[in-house]
């Protein structure tokens, strides 16, 4: 990875939300602004993610988040894999939906 790449995102950070033996979610952050979130799954040979983003990152910075995500979260798992597949969604967030909050009320944006 060149300077130029790890300038791009100068505080990157991951930090996991949840875990099971063949899957984890991470939520991807640069300083203190939230750049997206990973859903990864482990096969018996391959790897896949989903990674959904911001709506304002370009393509040279989803790009630097897939290569993040696969040496900082992939590799270092230690799972076996003849592939890595990231499916990626960009957009924007609405929210937080959860049973804990009242109809109508969620978390995020303000609302």
């Amino acid at each position: 990875m060149s300077p130029q790449d790890e300038s791009l995102f100068e505080h990157l950070r991951f930090e996991r939300e949840s875990r099971t033996a063949s899957s984890e979610v991470w939520e991807i952050i640069d300083g203190e602004r939230p750049l997206g979130r990973v859903d990864l799954h482990f096969g018996s040979s391959q790897a896949s993610a989903t990674l959904t983003v911001v709506e304002n990152l370009t393509d040279e910075e989803v790009q630097r988040l897939i290569d993040a995500v696969d040496e900082e979260l992939v590799l270092p798992a230690g799972v076996p894999r003849e592939d890595f597949v990231v499916t990626v969604f960009q957009g924007r967030v609405l929210g937080v939906f959860s049973d804990e909050y009242p109809e109508g009320e969620y978390e995020g944006n303000g609302h």
